[in-house]
């Protein structure tokens, strides 16, 4: 069976915790992810008792295991930049086709106050399950990288 757990700022996550997501997320996004810094920075920053971070993390667990995480970020703007931005969602390769990152996903957007942004590669299979829940590409996003 398949529970759901959510962790923010109140919940004090130690960095054992943090570490289980980073790799699990590490590891399951696979060609999508980034470092493993750099997911440890996103989370921080999610579950930051601080003033200047926050956001939360929705998990989804099996037997005790992670087979489904979800990192989303507070920006601290709205209008034109959405009020969350969903950073990081990923499903055990085993567990994918059960529903379980809708579910998240799902989860997520329901705590979210304010729109919701996410980035999504073109040939990420992921992005029929954003437009399913309604996600719309309105940019093309463009980066320079310094």
């Amino acid at each position: 069976m398949i529970k759901l757990e959510t962790l923010s700022a109140i919940d004090s996550a130690t960095f054992l915790q943090k570490n289980e997501i980073a790799d699990f997320l590490f590891h399951h996004l696979g060609k999508y992810g980034d470092p493993k810094d750099d997911i440890m920075k996103c989370l921080d920053y999610a579950l930051d008792q601080g003033l200047h971070g926050g956001g939360y993390v929705v998990l989804a667990r099996e037997k005790g295991e992670i087979v489904g995480a979800l990192v989303m970020n507070k920006t601290g703007m709205s209008g034109y930049i959405p009020e969350n931005i969903l950073v990081y969602i990923a499903v055990d390769e085993k567990q994918r086709g059960k529903g379980i990152g809708g579910k998240i996903m799902t989860t997520a957007i329901n705590m979210a106050s304010g729109a919701v942004a996410l980035h999504v590669e073109p040939d990420n299979p992921a992005r029929k399950l954003y437009e399913r829940l309604g996600f719309t590409n309105k940019y093309l996003e463009m980066r320079l990288t310094k």
